[in-house]
C-alpha cells in the first residue's frame, strides 16, 4: 500500500514547489527509486494537466558512465539531455540510492570532465535558469544510516522535514530580504573564521519550498572580488562521492588561494582547480529550517540547518542572488554557528543580526526555531 505521505509530498512538488498547470512539460528524474512513488508523482502531474516525461537512472550504472567516461560519451549524453531538458518548463528530481559514496573510487579528472560539458551546460546553463525545479533526495536506508537513526524513525524525520510549513516561512523570510537587499557589508565571525565581503546590488532570494525539498534558506552572493579573510567550516561535506572535513579557506580578494582539508587537501585543490571560476564563490546563504538541526552528509539537507550558513565555491546562479561567476563547480559547504558547534556572529553593515545561530534582531525572530517550529 502507498504511504499516504508520499501523495501529500507529490502534492506540495506540484501545487507549491512549481505550480503547475496545464501549459507545462515536465521531466520526472528518478534514480533508484521505487516505482510506485514514481508513480504516484508522475499521477500528481498528470491530475494538473501537465504533460509529463519520465527519465530512470541508475547510481550503479551512472558509476560505470563515469568510471570509462569520454569526450564522445559526454557529449552524446548532454546533447541528447539538452535538447530534452529545452523541451521542457518544469523539472523534478527524486533522487536515492544507499551508498553515498558510490561514486567515491571515480577518477576526480573524470568528474571534472562530467562538470564542464554535462553539468554546465545541461544544469547550470538550461535547466535551472529556464525551468521551474525541484530536487529531492528520498529516504532510504542509507541515509537513515547517515543520519544516525533507525530507518523508521529517519521515515518520520525526513516527512515532518519536507512537508513543513512553507507559506509561514515564506512570511517569516520578508524582513530578511528586504534586510539583506538592503546590506552592504557582511562579516562572519567564528573559532577559525573571520571572514568579510560585500553584498551590495546582488540581492537575494528566500527559499521556502519552491526548488529544494526540504527547504528553509534565504541566499544571496559576496561580490566576487570583495571576499577577504579566513573560512574553517565544521560539517564534513560529501562532495563528488567523497568526505572532506576540516575544509579551511584562505581568501584574498575573493579568490581562495589556500585551501586544505585534512587528508583530502590535494584532491580539494583539484576540484578547486577544474576552471578559473572553481576558486570564486557563487553563493552564500543562510539556513533556518526547524526541524534540521544535525549535518547527515546530504547537502539538500545539511545547508538548511537552523543556525547554518553556507558559503559556496563555483558557479553563481543567474539574477538576484548571483554575481556573474561561472564555473563547472556548483559546491554547498556548511558552518554552523549554534553554542554546540562552537557558536559564531553574523554583521551586516556593523549590525549584529544572528549570534550563536539565533536571530537577534526583532523583525527576524520569527525565523528562530521555536517560531518556526
Amino acid at each position: 500500500m502507498l504511504d499516504p505521505r508520499v501523495t501529500g509530498l507529490a502534492n506540495l512538488i506540484c501545487d507549491h514547489s512549481i505550480k503547475l498547470g496545464t501549459e507545462d512539460r515536465v521531466l520526472v528524474h528518478a534514480f533508484d527509486i521505487p516505482a510506485e512513488a514514481v508513480a504516484e508523482v508522475v499521477r500528481a502531474v498528470q491530475a494538473r494537466g501537465s504533460a509529463v516525461q519520465v527519465r530512470l537512472e541508475s547510481n550503479l550504472v551512472k558509476r560505470q558512465i563515469l568510471h570509462g567516461l569520454t569526450d564522445a560519451t559526454v557529449d552524446l549524453i548532454a546533447s541528447t539531455e539538452l535538447a530534452e531538458m529545452k523541451e521542457m518548463t518544469a523539472y523534478i528530481a527524486l533522487r536515492g540510492g544507499d551508498n553515498y559514496s558510490m561514486n567515491a573510487d571515480v577518477p576526480t579528472e573524470n568528474m571534472a570532465l562530467w562538470q564542464r560539458k554535462y553539468g554546465k551546460p545541461v544544469v547550470l546553463e538550461t535547466r535551472v535558469p529556464n525551468t521551474k525545479w525541484v530536487v529531492m533526495r528520498w529516504p532510504s536506508h542509507g541515509m537513515a544510516q547517515q543520519a544516525s537513526m533507525s530507518t523508521p524513525a529517519f521515515e518520520d524525520f525526513y516527512f515532518k522535514v519536507c512537508v513543513a510549513d512553507y507559506p509561514r516561512m515564506q512570511e517569516a523570510c520578508k524582513p530578511l530580504k528586504d534586510l539583506m537587499d538592503a546590506t552592504d557589508r557582511v562579516r562572519l565571525v567564528g573559532p577559525g573564521t573571520d571572514l568579510s565581503f560585500s553584498i551590495k546590488g546582488i540581492g537575494c532570494v528566500p527559499c521556502c519550498g519552491e526548488a529544494n525539498i526540504p527547504d528553509g534558506e534565504c541566499f544571496s552572493c559576496p561580490v566576487r572580488d570583495s571576499v577577504n579573510g579566513v573560512v574553517h567550516y565544521n560539517t564534513v561535506s560529501l562532495y563528488q562521492g567523497t568526505e572532506f572535513k576540516d575544509i579551511r579557506f584562505v581568501v584574498k580578494d575573493g579568490r581562495i588561494v589556500e585551501a586544505e582539508a585534512g587528508a583530502n587537501t590535494s584532491k580539494l585543490n583539484e576540484i578547486l582547480d577544474t576552471d578559473e571560476g572553481a576558486r570564486y564563490f557563487g553563493e552564500w546563504s543562510l539556513g533556518f529550517n526547524p526541524h534540521v538541526l544535525h549535518p547527515m552528509k546530504d547537502t539538500l539537507f545539511d545547508e538548511k540547518i537552523a543556525g547554518s550558513f553556507h558559503l559556496t565555491p563555483g558557479n553563481a546562479y543567474t539574477g538576484p542572488g548571483g554575481n556573474g561567476n561561472k564555473s563547472a563547480i556548483h559546491w554547498d559547504i556548511v558552518l554552523i554557528q549554534r553554542p554546540e558547534y562552537g557558536g559564531g556572529e553574523i554583521w551586516f553593515d556593523d549590525r549584529l543580526i544572528r549570534k550563536d545561530g539565533l536571530f537577534v534582531i526583532p523583525e527576524l525572530e520569527g525565523l528562530n526555531p521555536d517560531r518556526l517550529g
